[in-house]
């Protein structure tokens, strides 16, 4: 065993050392060599380390950079503590219910005055009707309102104006207002004695006289109905065309100016009856109004709606009091995120 390692150590020292090349090993026998040794430009460099910082200035985050702190990081910030109530406010708000209540209280005033006025309206009514004098006081027909009158006279059909449009029933049609001519039953006034006497309400399709003669008497009639005294005109109203034959509103004194008349109006009015109503709608006589009194009243809403608002705001402010004022709130703010 001895000899043989001997021989064998002896023949591997006899061998010459081989030195191996380790650039040859290293590259891949398909890539020149020359390629290898050629060293790049400056500016290919250059040109690379720009586009390496421009991709990571795009695709940077937040988050990123070591001076970032976060929304967990940042301590909570006292942003409101001990604000008191706001005394211009509070005395807006306290304005509210005074002046809801104040209203109420005028309201009940006016509930008052309007039922008193409806019982001397209703009083007036109940009692028998009275001759027309034939000149009348325009300063006291406000005396005589809803006073029922009677009067006697021929129309005058040539003057005839139409108001409207006047809805009856929810039907579309006009108010017939024709001049009652009484210069013969009292012919030792040489003044005029005509007056304005509103008929009632015809359809739109009897407009024309030609569609209702039967509703244009002739001759002497008798009128009776109700004293009213002018109304006044709102703004919402259009002005009367007396040159166009358009009237919008019942203007006494422009319409008595219009026929000649003394500005003095009456309402004719009828028994409500509902058959008698539709013979008459169909051959365009005039439907008259019922003697009764038609004033709204409602003043009695008026004053459950202005109290149930003052009681509703003095709560609102007993609440808005009540709240405490050192009530405080934290708020995490951050500016990087």
């Amino acid at each position: 065993m001895e000899k043989s390692r001997f021989i064998f150590r002896s023949i591997v020292q006899s061998q010459p050392v081989r030195q191996i090349n380790t650039s040859n090993t290293s590259t891949p026998p398909w890539v020149c060599n020359a390629c290898l040794r050629r060293t790049p430009k400056p500016s290919t460099l250059l040109r690379g380390q720009r586009q390496h910082r421009r991709w990571q200035s795009s695709n940077s985050q937040p988050a990123d950079s070591p001076e970032f702190k976060s929304i967990v990081d940042n301590p909570p910030q006292l942003v409101q503590a001990n604000r008191k109530h706001n005394k211009l406010g509070l005395l807006i708000l306290a304005t509210i219910p005074v002046t809801a209540f104040i209203l109420g209280c005028w309201q009940v005033q006016r509930l008052g005055w309007k039922t008193d006025l409806i019982a001397k309206f209703e009083d007036r009514l109940v009692r028998d009707p009275l001759p027309l004098p034939p000149q009348v006081d325009p300063n006291a027909i406000k005396e005589f309102d809803y006073r029922r009158v009677y009067a006697r006279g021929k129309y005058r059909h040539d003057q005839e104006m139409l108001i409207g449009p006047r809805l009856h029933d929810g039907e579309d049609g006009y108010l017939v207002i024709t001049p009652l001519e009484r210069s013969e039953q009292f012919p030792e006034f040489k003044g005029d004695t005509t007056i304005l006497v509103c008929r009632g309400w015809i359809p739109k399709d009897k407009a024309a006289q030609s569609k209702r003669p039967d509703g244009l008497p002739r001759g002497e009639v008798v009128v009776q109905g109700l004293l009213r005294e002018p109304w006044k005109k709102n703004m919402f109203t259009p002005d009367n065309k007396p040159q166009e034959g358009k009237w919008y509103f019942p203007d006494v004194y422009q319409m008595a100016e219009h026929a000649g008349s003394q500005p003095v109006w009456i309402e004719e009015t009828m028994r409500p009856d509902l058959l008698t109503s539709y013979d008459r709608m169909a051959k365009g006589v005039p439907i008259g109004r019922p003697a009764e009194v038609n004033l709204r009243n409602n003043h009695t809403q008026y004053i459950f709606t202005w109290f149930s608002l003052s009681l509703a705001t003095t709560i609102m402010m007993w609440m808005v009091i009540k709240k405490p004022v050192g009530s405080s709130r934290r708020l995490r703010q951050s500016k990087e995120w």
